[in-house]
């Protein structure tokens, strides 16, 4: 509780130390028990030199000392006790005596004051100062300590915000088991396309990533972010995340790594913008509720696996959800959103005065699904999503000759600004063969777009049993149909996903796919509460290259992407409510095409706040 004496007593200090005050030691003989006992000084000229007891009825004495009537009033309120009241003057009393002793004697000033009556004609500056720091002092401490009131107080949005976040450290080891095919076959599509164009004549290998090197590494993933309450209804978000660069589906920082252009050496690490929102809510309950955000916010789809969206994945656009129960435990919810993928550069082509026309990308999704409480220990939530992805498809350029690698084809921004492994790809520039490039021999400057659009259909669902509450056991399962897969596409275009070369030198059939789907089980202790909480997971999946678009989905099973299959095994164990350890080992080998194989464990430590 709050210290009244001391907060009334700074209060009370300004009237005290502010000129002359009488202080009778009479003024509390009336009887504690009475709430209307009145206080008096000396200059009242109704009051007697004591203070009789009075009665409920008796009338309230009042004085011309603002002081002692602000005493009266604050017993009369009940906001300070009879005997906080005498505890208070005395202190006064003796405050106002010692600054006497110590002050300087006037002609005028008696030795001692008459009918027991403290006169403080003069309190001195440095008395002053002194009684005012130690009262400060006592009250910002009590303050402190009981929370209710703050000295320098911040804005008051500062109580509406919300600060999270979380540190997580990894060792990881990455394992090529024998037998995969190291004769270049396995071209780093993304490096191409986020540096110059490819040659493709044949005169040195593309960029080819690792399949046969083992490697460990050390990554460091750092999160904090705020959600502030902004009233009426509105809330904001921002979050920062470290990265090795901005790419969408991870916050890993490999530690030492200096293949980016940053660390190496003890080297800092960049830190970038991974949440920006507004959020506008009706209802804000568990059984409805609608709301709207803009910006940059997490995925707001309902997923049981990261073989469609990575689980660090943030969406750019607007996006609109609700839900809504019907009956008892049964619970629709839908989302939807418009969210831009790619924005054509401003001056594309940069090396010529008249502009290409925009090639701007977008994704247009819908998803609707129930949560139903099936009974005390089952419960299932499922749904059902489409995903239109609108030019993600590369096209053919219009026909013309780069006589270096900088010149640009009219179609250059078609080909992904970030990609990962599997999808299959087709050659963007239309490179007319002419004396210039040796009639096609030299000098065929080539980018790379995805060579099949993309709309997917999208199944998730899981079942939830907890009768051993909080153990639960949750099975979750999810599928994927590329419904704009086209076969005689792919068959004439790609470069990549295709089969043994056919005899006198043609390329083989196109092998890839377009369905993905995933299964999995989990116990324990979902939520990592309390020390010694536990949970065992296991999961299959089998995701076919073109299923989804590889830059979006899980970025460590296999090395990151699609055309891959295979399980992974994890556990984590909480040491403290906000710390644990987890352990991964997943295992994937390639779909379809050349053998690649690929083992990934990892050991993490959580911390999270």
């Amino acid at each position: 509780m709050i210290n009244k004496k001391r907060y009334i007593r700074l209060f009370l200090l300004p009237l005290f130390c502010g000129g002359s005050v009488f202080i009778s030691s009479q003024m509390f003989a009336a009887d504690s028990a009475d709430p209307t006992v009145g206080v008096t000084d000396s200059t009242s000229t109704n009051a007697p030199s004591s203070a009789p007891n009075h009665s409920a009825s008796s009338p309230k004495l009042k004085s011309q000392n603002m002081t002692i009537n602000l005493i009266n009033r604050l017993v009369e309120r009940g906001v300070l006790s009879p005997e906080d009241a005498r505890e208070l003057i005395q202190q006064a009393e003796n405050d106002a005596a010692e600054a006497r002793a110590e002050a300087p004697k006037t002609e005028t000033e008696p030795d001692q004051a008459t009918n027991d009556t403290v006169r403080v004609p003069y309190v001195p500056e440095i008395v002053k100062a002194q009684i005012r720091d130690e009262i400060k002092d006592d009250v910002m401490e009590q303050a402190r300590l009981e929370h209710w009131v703050a000295p320098d107080a911040l804005p008051a949005w500062v109580s509406h915000m919300v600060v999270k976040g979380d540190i997580r450290v990894r060792y990881e080891d990455i394992f090529f088991p024998k037998g995969n095919d190291t004769s270049g076959v396995f071209p780093n599509f993304n490096a191409i396309n986020t540096g110059p164009p490819f040659d493709t004549t044949g005169v040195s290998f593309s960029p080819q990533r690792d399949v046969d090197q083992d490697r460990t590494e050390v990554r460091l993933r750092a999160r904090i972010g705020a959600e502030i309450d902004m009233e009426n209804n509105f809330t904001a978000g921002l979050r920062l995340a470290t990265g090795s660069d901005d790419q969408p589906v991870s916050a890993n920082q490999s530690l030492g790594a200096a293949n980016g252009g940053q660390g190496g050496n003890f080297s800092k690490y960049a830190v970038w913008l991974d949440r920006a929102f507004l959020k506008y809510e009706l209802g804000g309950l568990p059984t409805e509720n609608l709301e709207i955000s803009v910006g940059r916010f997490d995925n707001p789809f309902f997923t049981t696996s990261p073989i469609m969206w990575a689980n660090e994945m943030g969406f750019d656009g607007l996006a609109l959800q609700g839900r809504k129960e019907i009956i008892k435990g049964v619970t629709p919810f839908f989302n939807a959103g418009a969210f831009p993928v790619f924005d054509t550069e401003l001056n594309f082509s940069s090396d010529r005065p008249q502009k290409f026309p925009s090639e701007d990308k977008w994704l247009y999704a819908g998803q609707i699904g129930i949560d139903w409480k099936i009974n005390k220990d089952f419960s299932f939530k499922g749904a059902g999503a489409f995903y239109d992805f609108e030019n993600v498809a590369g096209k053919l350029s219009s026909p013309f000759v780069p006589l270096t690698d900088q010149d640009q084809g009219n179609t250059d921004d078609t080909r992904p600004a970030f990609a990962q492994y599997g999808n299959t790809y087709m050659n963007l520039r239309d490179i007319t063969p002419t004396a210039a490039n040796d009639f096609g021999t030299i000098d065929q400057w080539q980018y790379f777009g995805l060579a099949t659009p993309f709309q997917d259909v999208v199944f998730d669902g899981r079942v939830d049993y907890s009768h051993f509450e909080p153990f639960i056991i949750s099975f979750n399962a999810g599928f994927i149909d590329n419904v704009a897969f086209d076969q005689s596409r792919l068959d004439a275009m790609a470069v990549n996903n295709r089969g043994p070369a056919q005899s006198g030198g043609a390329l083989g059939p196109y092998v890839g796919g377009d369905i993905a789907w995933f299964t999995g089980i989990k116990l324990g202790n979902i939520a990592l509460q309390k020390r010694w909480d536990w949970n065992l997971g296991l999961n299959y999946r089998y995701v076919e290259s073109d299923a989804v678009i590889d830059g979006f989905c899980d970025p460590d099973f296999g090395g990151g992407g699609t055309n891959l299959k295979g399980y992974t095994i994890t556990a984590a164990l909480a040491i403290e409510p906000n710390v644990f350890f987890t352990l991964n080992w997943m295992s994937s080998d390639q779909v379809a095409g050349p053998t690649l194989k690929e083992d990934i464990f990892w050991f993490d430590v959580n911390g999270k706040f």
